[in-house]
C-alpha cells in the first residue's frame, strides 16, 4: 500500500466531489494493484488445500472488500497528512486534498470510516487476517507516512513492509498458519518495491528534494540509487528457490523474468547516459513484472492439484 505510484490525476472543476475525485483521494490505482496479489494468494491457498472455489467465493469477496476499504482509507489519511509537502510538488497539485475539493475534516472522516469498516470485515474472517490488515494499516499510515517518509533515507524499505502484506492477507483467509509459499510471495513483493519506487524517485528527485523528503536519489544521488536497484533485483533472483512446490515451469519462468529485470537494472551492461530514461525502463518493467508474476501464481493454483 505504497503511495504516489498508480495515482491517476483528475482535473476537478468547481471543486466537485464526484466519484472521480473520491477515487483519486483513495488512490484507486493502488487499491487495484494490491488486490491482484491478495486475490492470487487466496486463490492459490484454495487450490493448495483443495477447498471448493465456489464455497470460498463469499469469504474471498469479503476479504477483497475489506482490503479495498483499508487500503483506500489509509491512502486518504496519507493524503491528509501529506498536504503540506504535496503543495510543494508539481506532480501533486491536482490531488483533491490540495485543490480544495475536500476539506481536512472530510478527508479524515472518509479515511477513518473506510479503515474502520475494512478492518471489521477482515477481523470477521479470522483474527490472523484482521491483525495482518491492522499491521499493514498502522505500518503505512503511522510508521511510514508520519515518521519514516520524512526522516529516513530508508523510508522506502520501511514502507515496503506494509506494502507486501496483501499476499499474507489473502493466504491467511484460508490458512492462518502461513505457509512458506505465502511468505515467498511476501518476500517477492517486498523486494519488488525497492527498484519500483527508486525508479519513480529518480524521475521525481527534484520534487522530493524541494519538499524536503529524503528519498534515496535526492540524498545519495542517482549512482547510489542505481546500485541499490541492482542489489534488490539481484535478491529477487533467488526467490524462485522457495517456490518449487508450484512446479519446475513456475520456477523457470520466474527465473527468466528476474534475469530480464536484472539485465535492465544493469542497463544492459552499458553506461547510463540518461538516468530518467533508465528509471523509466525499470519502472515500466516493474509494473509488468508484478502483474505477470501473480497471474503465474493463479495459473500455478489451477495446476497445483493436477
Amino acid at each position: 500500500m505504497h503511495s504516489d505510484v498508480y495515482q491517476q490525476e483528475v482535473h476537478q472543476t468547481a471543486r466537485s466531489k464526484d466519484w472521480k475525485a473520491v477515487k483519486t483521494l483513495i488512490k484507486d490505482g493502488i487499491i487495484k494493484a494490491n488486490l491482484i496479489p491478495a486475490f492470487a494468494a487466496g486463490f492459490l491457498a484454495v487450490m493448495y488445500y483443495n477447498i471448493s472455489f465456489f464455497e470460498a467465493i463469499p469469504v474471498m469477496l469479503l476479504m477483497l472488500l475489506g482490503t479495498t476499504l483499508v487500503i483506500g482509507g489509509v491512502c486518504a489519511l496519507n493524503n491528509f497528512y501529506d498536504r503540506d509537502i504535496d503543495r510543494l510538488m508539481k506532480s501533486k497539485q491536482e490531488r483533491p486534498s490540495i485543490d480544495g475539493t475536500f476539506s481536512g475534516k472530510e478527508i479524515l472522516a472518509i479515511g477513518f470510516t473506510m479503515v474502520g469498516i475494512g478492518l471489521a470485515m477482515l477481523f470477521l474472517i479470522n483474527p490472523t487476517v484482521g491483525v495482518l490488515g491492522l499491521t499493514a494499516a498502522f505500518g503505512y499510515a503511522v510508521v511510514y507516512s508520519i515518521f519514516a517518509k520524512r526522516h529516513l533515507v530508508s523510508n522506502t524499505i520501511i514502507g515496503a513492509i506494509p506494502g507486501a502484506m496483501p499476499p499474507l492477507i489473502g493466504w491467511a483467509v484460508f490458512e492462518p498458519e502461513l505457509h512458506i509459499l505465502a511468505w515467498s510471495m511476501f518476500i517477492v513483493m517486498f523486494f519488488w518495491q525497492m527498484p519500483h519506487f527508486y525508479a519513480l524517485a529518480i524521475r521525481r528527485s527534484d520534487e522530493y528534494r524541494e519538499a524536503g523528503i529524503p528519498m534515496l536519489p535526492s540524498v545519495k544521488g542517482n549512482v547510489r540509487t542505481r546500485n541499490s536497484i541492482i542489489l534488490w533485483v539481484t535478491l529477487l533472483l533467488f526467490t524462485p528457490l522457495m517456490m518449487f512446490e508450484l512446479g519446475t515451469w513456475f520456477v523457470a519462468l520466474t527465473a527468466v523474468l528476474n534475469i530480464i529485470w536484472f539485465y535492465l537494472s544493469v542497463n544492459r551492461f552499458k553506461r547510463i547516459t540518461d538516468y530518467n530514461r533508465y528509471a523509466g525502463r525499470i519502472f515500466v518493467f516493474s509494473l509488468n513484472y508484478v502483474v505477470i508474476f501473480f497471474v503465474m501464481i493463479i495459473v500455478a493454483g489451477l495446476l497445483v492439484n493436477i
